[in-house]
């Protein structure tokens, strides 16, 4: 086994966890001219209004409508606003999620109500969920499911619950871009699903967020509530915020459409050689595990868990002692986070044994082959 490759003297770690890859400028400047000619920057102007009918007529083939927000969480907010129950309590979510989804729940006055995870693809159990939302009855204001690190969450299940008159907003942050049986990820669902593009997310342009439903009418919602609650004649007929996306962000977003099969392919081929390398160097055999995923992701970062009863601490003093850069998310759970200690929650015990194992290794699109390999060998080694 060959010596790992020292990492150069004040230069960071040799392998870095992100490394963010927007579109070069080169491919918006002619959308930045054209900003400059119409002199429109924000208020849903041409590119982002262009932006968008391109998404819908291409991820969503025409079904539906989707609006831009200027980040997720506050597409989160805004979902979640228009569909919550009133007078209800209660947003069932995992407590394996990012803060940002019991804090959008927060910001709308309701208390997030935590579920444990599924052993294998770590989303919500349907089974706790399907009990909270008979348990709490007219108490459940809004049900929020995470598709875990952008794998295709089902959402027959969420589908039924929407049906049953049980609102739904899917966190699909990361997912942008996620294929699964021919379609992108979201596409005909009834409920809401909140997609992110920041600049660390596959899709990323920097900061913005994007909002997809099969029902029209509740994206106009979406999108009257993120232009301050305005009517046509600018009045506010309800509660609102300034939740749009500014031209800017449109323009490296349409350049991104061009270029995004490209960055997914490539995210697709370096999450395979990290799971070929795995079972060559035996680390599953070991007791380590990956996240079991479904369908095409575009892989943010490759996710996996220590093997029980391993220190993490040992393992990621190891890998940096190596020059490879690591994350945990989600280490703590929500549930564990001073903000969110008082929330009501079921039984944990998979969230609770997921999370101090957590481990997220590099993965940008420049890795070559040979990182990989020395990610996989230092943690061998570790």
């Amino acid at each position: 086994m060959s010596s790992p490759r020292p990492a150069p003297a004040g230069t960071g770690p040799r392998v870095p966890f992100l490394r963010p890859s927007v579109v070069r400028k080169e491919a918006y400047l002619q959308y930045l001219a054209a900003i400059d000619d119409a002199r429109w920057y924000s208020n849903y102007g041409p590119l982002n209004t262009e932006f968008e009918r391109r998404v819908r007529e291409r991820w969503f083939q025409g079904r539906g409508a989707v609006t831009t927000v200027c980040n997720a969480t506050i597409g989160l907010m805004l979902a979640i606003a228009e569909s919550r129950r009133p007078g209800a309590r209660y947003a069932v979510m995992p407590s394996f999620t990012f803060a940002a989804t019991p804090l959008a729940a927060m910001w709308c006055g309701l208390t997030p109500y935590f579920v444990d995870v599924r052993p294998g693809d770590w989303c919500p159990d349907e089974t706790q969920v399907a009990r909270l939302v008979d348990e709490l009855g007219s108490e459940l204001a809004v049900v929020v499911p995470y598709a875990t690190f952008g794998t295709a969450l089902d959402l027959a299940p969420y589908a039924r619950l929407v049906e049953r008159g049980v609102p739904v907003v899917v966190d699909a942050a990361p997912g942008f871009g996620t294929r699964h049986l021919g379609r992108y990820y979201g596409d005909g669902f009834p409920g809401t699903v909140v997609f992110s593009l920041h600049a660390t997310k596959a899709f990323g342009i920097g900061e913005g967020g994007l909002v997809y439903s099969a029902d029209p009418a509740r994206i106009a919602r979406v999108r009257q509530a993120a232009n301050f609650g305005f009517s046509d004649a600018r009045e506010a007929l309800g509660q609102g915020l300034n939740g749009k996306l500014p031209e800017l962000g449109a323009a490296v977003a349409l350049a991104t459409l061009d270029d995004y099969p490209a960055k997914t392919a490539t995210r697709r081929r370096i999450d395979g050689w990290y799971r070929q390398l795995f079972a060559e160097h035996g680390l599953l055999a070991r007791g380590f595990a990956l996240q079991q995923t479904v369908g095409e992701v575009p892989t943010q970062f490759l996710s996996a868990v220590c093997p029980p009863g391993r220190p993490r601490a040992e393992i990621l003093g190891g890998l940096a002692a190596g020059g490879i850069e690591c994350r945990t998310y989600f280490s703590p759970a929500c549930h564990e986070q001073a903000a969110f200690r008082q929330a009501p929650r079921q039984p944990l015990p998979l969230t609770e044994d997921l999370a101090p194992r957590i481990l997220s290794l590099p993965l940008w699109e420049e890795m070559t082959e040979a990182d990989v390999s020395d990610v996989v060998r230092e943690l061998a080694r570790a």
